[in-house]
């Protein structure tokens, strides 16, 4: 499985950037919110990829960090929800957008999506609510890098960054299953304290999340 493309961008498509590397040309499909953040022509780039294979076909799927690429692979096994359509979810909301629907059940967000109908959304939903914590867990994994010649190493242009962090989510989703606290509720609140609180650090989104897991009454 090829897994990273690191070369120079030859073009930029409507869907797909096909990147050089060493002489052989790679064409990526890649969301439009990966495109708009990847440099132009002749600039350096790497994505992390995924091969897809068909009877008919072979194709690659690129994305600027490891954790988009396993959001990728997870939504696509939701029943209806092909490479398209993953693609289409992740573009329209990235993947911390994603962990905030799925986490706080979301459907509307979901929809939103170019292709995505209300019973495909509702499906993504339910059916990763327990599954979206270790994808999530993964943090704030690092950009790919490109190695130019033997000494240079330039990072590409990542996409826009997301507004919540995501590394101290992680952590905090981590010391709520160490108390006990189910997969699904845990991330559910860790995602409410996230949306209420952006950019806060661990201590406090436990501390939030904690209050909001506390029994009513």
């Amino acid at each position: 499985m090829i897994g990273k493309i690191s070369g120079r961008i030859e073009y930029k498509g409507d869907d797909h950037v096909l990147i050089d590397v060493r002489g052989v040309g790679y064409i990526v499909f890649c969301s439009d919110r990966v495109l708009a953040g990847l440099p132009g022509p002749g600039e350096a780039a790497a994505l992390f990829t995924d091969l897809i294979v068909r009877e008919d076909l072979m194709q690659l799927y690129g994305f600027p960090t490891l954790v988009e690429k396993e959001w990728f692979r997870l939504l696509m096994t939701v029943q209806g929800v092909g490479a398209k359509a993953s693609l289409a979810i992740l573009g329209a909301l990235g993947p911390d957008g994603v962990s905030r629907a799925i986490a706080l059940g979301d459907v509307n967000s979901v929809k939103a999506a170019k292709g995505i109908g209300p019973k495909t959304a509702q499906r993504v939903v339910l059916e990763l609510k327990d599954k979206a914590p270790a994808v999530m867990a993964m943090g704030a994994p690092r950009k790919a890098a490109v190695t130019a010649g033997d000494d240079a190493v330039i990072e590409p242009v990542a996409a826009p960054a997301p507004v919540s962090n995501a590394g101290a989510q992680a952590e905090a989703l981590s010391a709520l299953g160490n108390l006990g606290y189910a997969p699904g509720e845990a991330a559910a609140a860790i995602a409410q304290a996230a949306e209420a609180s952006p950019g806060a650090e661990t201590p406090a989104l436990i501390r939030a999340a904690l209050r909001l897991l506390a029994p009513k009454g």
